[in-house]
């Protein structure tokens, strides 16, 4: 055999050996490694990207609607910053609507996207209204600001103040209300220009009442509601025959409670309707929708075997229309937290003077406004969806469901007595009633353990039923360490909004004086 023979067999082998093909495999590895690395970075990158080339768009549609106006900067600055707040509005906020649905399955974390980015820019410039109070629930008294320019500076800072402060939240995956972050930057940038006799306390004491208002409404109208459906449905001996009665009744309670809800709080700025006629209409629609769902429910109903997930069918759509509904009133709500500020602002620099009453807000103003929040919650809302969906407590179709209807309700109950509430702290707060109700029905209800014991397998010891029982006592349905940081967030939200507003008001007012 020649040289050179010899020498291709010697290095056939070579590339047919166990040690050739490991030093492949390590080879293929670290390339797989290196290509994931890239798209995750590559990935992490998209959001931020969009986010900022969105707040570009802003300044750029402020120049040219607004080129002509004098210190046409200042305004580039405020529809910037209002950009950024409505992303965080986005990204925070609106996970309360569509985070119960998503976490019991009967949405698509996408499906909850679309429906939630669809109906909150329609609540915003259908419903959003064209009007605002400029300072954030009478917080602030204008008379006693000085000047305009201290006023804008104000502004300025309670704007981005509670932006970075709901950025803030986000981050460290805690819910809270955006309307108590503005607040407390309005409260921080008053008292840094004009000091502690700006502020309405007695506005600011209802305020922090509805701190422990609001979730513990939500949270005890969820597990009553919750209370209701495990007693007569879950654990009747024909959960469908059940479902077929009451279930019409709970979707036109529902039905009843969004319009009067829609009424009240999300269609307020373009329609006023009295008392009686929220009364009147609300029952209409109660009446409507049982007669129009007890057929389709019965029809639905029809062959459907005797367990729960039959009945996590049933409630699957109205689940999906509380989710559109509870976005529309929101984005007609809240799109004010984001553009009210500018809208001030835009008005003091036009003006020259402080606006004391309701102000109008452009159109393209509202619109910043609305793309904003939308985008927020495309590029960073799953994180909180998941949060208030899955991760505080387990949900299901009947539990999101308990919470959808305590949002609406609480909501018109607080209204009528005068109260200031967060949607967030109810919806929140439904989502824990709803998890600590659990525990305590876990534990002590009579009714659960009497089916858990007949329905138990009929090998099942003696000794592993008891195993079983006392696993029960101890489980925890609610994750405390969410409790824990959520709560949290929401006690230092307006002191930590107004610190840092107070901040970045002496930091402006200084920059501006030695400019």
């Amino acid at each position: 055999m020649s040289a050179d023979k010899k020498q291709q067999n010697n290095n056939a082998d070579k590339s047919t050996s166990p040690l050739a093909k490991h030093s492949l495999d390590k080879d293929l590895q670290k390339l797989t490694k290196l290509e994931d690395a890239t798209r995750s970075a590559t990935h992490n990158l998209v959001a931020p990207s969009l986010a900022i080339l969105f707040l570009a768009i802003a300044g750029i549609i402020t120049t040219t609607v607004l080129g002509s106006q004098p210190h046409i900067y200042i305004l580039v600055i405020a529809a910037i910053l209002g950009g950024y707040m409505a992303l965080n509005i986005g990204a925070n906020d609106v996970a309360n609507n569509v985070g119960p649905a998503v976490g019991s399955k009967a949405l698509t974390m996408f499906g909850a996207l679309i429906i939630a980015a669809v109906f909150e820019t329609a609540g915003a410039l259908l419903a959003g209204g064209d009007v605002v109070k400029t300072l954030a629930k009478g917080i602030l008294d204008p008379t006693l600001v000085p000047d305009s320019q201290t006023f804008i500076w104000a502004m300025m800072a309670a704007l981005l103040s509670s932006a970075l402060w709901i950025n803030l939240a986000t981050y460290i995956g805690a819910p809270v209300s955006t309307t108590h972050s503005v607040v407390g930057g309005v409260m921080g940038g008053g008292i840094a220009a004009v000091g502690f006799n700006s502020i309405n306390w007695f506005t600011m004491s209802k305020i922090a009442a509805s701190w422990v208002v609001s979730p513990f409404l939500g949270g005890l109208i969820a597990a009553l509601f919750l209370a209701f459906i495990k007693t007569y449905i879950i654990y009747q001996k024909n959960k469908i025959k059940s479902a077929k009665r009451w279930l019409p009744i709970l979707i036109a309670i529902m039905a009843s409670a969004f319009s009067a809800y829609l009424m009240m709080k999300g269609l307020k700025n373009i329609w006023r309707p009295s008392s009686q006629m929220i009364t009147l209409i609300s029952v209409a629609i109660f009446i409507a929708i049982y007669l129009i769902m007890l057929p389709i429910i019965r029809k639905q109903a029809e062959g459907m075997p005797n367990r729960n997930q039959s009945l996590r069918t049933l409630f699957h759509f109205p689940l999906i229309c509380s989710a559109a509904l509870l976005s529309f009133a929101h984005g007609a709500n809240d799109v004010a937290n984001a553009v009210g500020p500018l809208a001030a602002i835009l008005h003091a620099v036009q003006y020259s003077d402080i606006p004391t009453t309701r102000i109008i807000i452009p159109v393209w103003v509202m619109l910043i406004g609305a793309v904003g929040i939308s985008l927020g919650l495309f590029l960073y809302g799953p994180k909180l969806i998941r949060t208030v969906g899955e991760q505080i407590t387990r949900m299901n179709p009947m539990r999101a469901f308990c919470v959808a209807l305590a949002a609406s309700i609480t909501v018109i109950f607080a209204s009528a007595l005068g109260l200031p509430v967060s949607s967030t702290h109810i919806t929140v707060g439904a989502v824990f009633g709803v998890g600590f109700f659990r525990e305590y029905y876990t534990r002590h209800s009579k009714k659960r353990k009497k089916f858990v014991k007949k329905h138990a397998p009929k090998d099942q010891s003696l000794a592993d039923r008891n195993i079983v029982a006392k696993e029960n006592q101890r489980r925890r349905l609610v994750r405390r360490s969410h409790f824990i940081v959520i709560i949290t967030a929401w006690i230092v939200t307006v002191p930590a909004a107004a610190i840092l507003s107070a901040i970045i008001f002496f930091l402006l007012n200084t920059f501006a004086k030695s400019a």
